[in-house]
This record gives C-alpha cells, structure tokens and sequence, in this order.
C-alpha cells in the first residue's frame, strides 16, 4: 500500500544539505525601490558599460552577467544561487537516477570547495575523500574565482574519464593529491536488510530521487516477507550522512511511519506564506518501534524527518546532533536562462521549534568512535559554521552538528549496535521505545504558545 500526502511540488537543490520546497512558474513583479536603489541599479549598469568598452580585452558579456547575479545571491546565504539552463538540466536529470561525476555532496567556503559528505560505494568515497575536506584545486586549475555551480560542473563527467583534484584536510600539513575516476552515480537512495533475524534496518542516502517514497515503501514491505510479524520487533531509520533532498519526499518518508499529525511547516516572509504538511492515516510499519539514527552529516530533509518523528514521539533518536539547515530553497524557472535557487522559508517542527543554526539532538547521545588515522582530520561541521549562514532564531555559542562519521565495518558502528541492542532488550533507556501518547500535551502547548505569538504580529 501506498500513502501519499497532500503535498507541493517539490524542487531539489544541489547545494549543501538543501531543500528545496517549491517550482515557481515566474517571478513576481518587484516593489516600487526608492531613489537608493534606482541608483545603486544605475551605478551597476554604468560599471558593467565601462567594463564592457574598456576592458584590457573583449569580455564575454553573459558570465559577466552570470557571475554578477552570482555573487548578489552568495552574498545573501550559502544555500541561495544562480543556476543555468545546463544546470538546471543536470539537477533535473540527477533527481531522476543518475550521473557521472565523483559521488560527493559540496557547498563553498572561503572560495573553496568543501565536502560535506561522501555518498556511499563512489569514486569519492572509495578513494578516501572525508567529510570536511577543502578542495582548492580541480585538474590543476585553482577554484579560487570559480562559483560553485562551476566546480560541481567540473567535477561531473563523461565515466570512465580520470580527475585530479587537490584537498586540504585539517590535522594534515600538505596538500592531498588525488586522481579518481569518475564514475556512474546511481541515486540509490534506500537500503536496506535485516539484523539478528528479527530488526529492519532501512538506510536513505538522499533525499534527492523523486521515488524515494515508493523504494521506501518497497524495502518494508521485503522486511515484512522476510520476517514475521510476531517476531519483528522494530525498525532502525539510519538518516546518518544524509545531506537532504526533496521536501516532498521527507514529508512522504514521516508519513510512511505516522497515522497523523503535523510533520512540517514553513514560514516565509509574510505569515500569510506559512504552510504545514500533514501526515495521512495508515503507518506502514503498523506501530512497530522505531528508531532513527543521525549526526553530524544528517541535514536538511533528513532533519525534517527525524524532527517530526522525535517531536511526534513516533522514534527514538539516536546518535549525535546533525547539522542544523532548517532554511528552504525555492526553484524558480528562468526560461531558457537557467533558474534561480533562492531562500524563501524557514522550517519548523511539529513543536514549532526551528532547527537552523542549532540542530537536533537526539534522546540518547551515542558517539562515534574514530579510527586513528582519521583521529583530528574529521571534525564537527554544521549549518552554523558555514560563513554568511542565516542565524537561526535559538542558535547559541554551542552551533549545530557534530563528527559525521559512519564505519563501513558493522562492528564498529557504535550507533547502530546500541540501537540494535536497544531493540532487543541487552541496553535500557527510558527515551525507548517512543510513546506518542506523551507528544499530545506537549504539541498543543506549543501551538498555543504559537498562536499566541502570531496574535501581536497580526495586530501590528
């Protein structure tokens, strides 16, 4: 069976960790500007005219424009960009299946390249790439200069052809050199099996595949084949490394797990732009435990799942805090331009709590142990250490994210063996199993509180 909710068209982003929530078909027409910015405009178009006739040489007059709206937009937040027709095109085909490239998930800091996560089983990840690294250089040509719509389109290539890229790594003295060899990048955005005969385990790489619902809903069902009911005793959602996709999509993944209740909202601008997704009847996993494990590469559409779960108490976290992108994009088409990729919301969990700038923090603190040789080269990252991040409303000195670290060798997940010996009774702790009884008083207050603050909003 298959549930969809109510939902809107949903854009991706290619960013860090973004979600997109919207495709818009136009811009709106802009505001009357006062005199300021019918000047500041002028002083534009009078620069861009110098350049164009004085410059030591001819330039090409469509970047020069591109990378003006660019760098208004970087300027804005690191999540807001410019993206042209040829993008839009690859993140449209990406959000479809697959591409070539290396396999990394990227945003840009300090005029650099800076990896946010390896996605499993690619090129990247099985040539050693970590969460963190900076890339400064792209087959021998510095990145310095290059936005980052640039340095992904480098990146991504015909497969089979080799790339040499050049990173820093903190704890490291010189510069890493790597050749890999781009590859075919499936969007395989579920996995999954079953643990000690008895536990779903189900895994979501990304939230960048517009079926990942209906391979959601296929992997439990495999579970319920394998396994029978009255010996299943739960399930683990690993949302680990999971840098975020679709909205549409986190919001059909809660779903899958929920009979009701609010799993999302946004908020824009105008309060009258708020919105609020809400589950449908019919948990697919029939009440059974569950268990949701994040940390530090967890963003973004991972956190809309993993706050509504934790809020509406249907699972029990477990892990380290994730990233802390609790800000939408909206996909605005630009015709044979490109489009534009723009921050237009804020979201909020059921308990009306924004998670930009501070993350999520899971109801029992499990940490990753690192091996040695990655001991210092791994270090926190979140939304909150990205330079020009919008500040989140509850954000402190204490940030967002935490180590991003999965081992591939299941003896060594510290995480997932506790949430599995939490399933099976070895481990106690009274945040499990989750009672979603004890979320009703503590959701209505909330929404109170909510309503109360809106009230001196609308009087004003």
């Amino acid at each position: 069976m298959i549930r969809r909710a109510t939902l809107l068209l949903a854009g991706v982003v290619i960013g860090a960790s973004a979600t997109g929530i919207l495709i818009s078909a136009d811009i709106p027409a802009r505001a009357a500007s006062d005199d300021t910015t019918y000047h500041e405009m002028s002083l534009f178009g009078d620069v861009f005219e110098r350049v164009r006739s004085q410059y030591v040489s001819p330039p090409d007059e469509k970047k020069m424009i591109q990378d003006a709206i660019n760098g208004m937009l970087n300027g804005l937040d690191p999540h807001s960009s410019y993206m042209t027709a040829e993008e839009s095109t690859e993140m449209r085909d990406q959000s479809k299946g697959e591409f070539g490239g290396l396999g990394i998930e990227v945003t840009m800091e300090d005029d650099v390249v800076k990896v946010v996560a390896p996605i499993d089983d690619t090129p990247a990840s099985n040539a050693g790439v970590l969460t963190g690294d900076k890339i400064i250089e792209i087959d021998g040509e510095s990145v310095r200069g290059m936005t980052l719509n640039d340095a992904v389109d480098r990146m991504r290539g015909e497969v089979g052809e080799p790339i040499d890229i050049t990173i820093l790594r903190d704890g490291v003295t010189k510069p890493i050199e790597m050749t890999i060899v781009r590859g075919i990048i499936p969007v395989q955005s579920v996995k999954w099996r079953v643990e000690n005969d008895n536990i779903g385990y189900i895994r979501l790489t990304t939230f960048m595949n517009e079926k990942l619902d209906d391979s959601l809903n296929e992997a439990i069902e495999e579970i319920k084949k394998e396994v029978p009911e009255d010996q299943l005793k739960g399930y683990i959602l690993d949302l680990r490394l999971n840098p975020g996709g679709f909205l549409n999509q986190a919001v059909a993944v809660a779903d899958t797990f929920l009979d009701e209740g609010e799993v999302v909202s946004t908020r824009g601008r105008n309060a009258e732009e708020t919105r609020r997704f809400n589950a449908g009847p019919g948990d697919l996993t029939d009440g059974k435990p569950l268990i949701v494990l994040v940390n530090g590469g967890s963003a973004s559409a991972s956190e809309i799942v993993a706050g509504a779960l934790h809020d509406l108490k249907r699972a029990t976290l477990v892990g380290t805090r994730t990233f802390g992108k609790g800000s939408v994009q909206t996909i605005v088409p630009l015709g044979e331009d490109g489009s534009l990729r723009l921050t237009t919301a804020l979201y909020y969990t059921p308990s009306g709590t924004s998670i930009q700038g501070t993350g999520i923090e899971p109801d029992i603190i499990v940490e990753q142990k690192l091996p040695e040789d990655l001991e210092g080269l791994i270090r926190p990252e979140g939304e909150s250490t990205l330079r020009g991040h919008i500040q989140g409303d509850k954000e402190t000195d204490e940030g967002s994210g935490s180590v991003a670290y999965v081992p591939r060798d299941i003896e060594d997940d510290l995480q997932l063996k506790y949430a599995i010996d939490l399933m099976e009774g070895t481990e106690k702790n009274d945040a499990y199993p989750a009672d979603p009884a004890k979320a009703v008083e503590k959701l209505q207050a909330a929404k109170k509180a909510d309503e109360a603050k809106a009230e001196p909003e609308k009087a004003n």
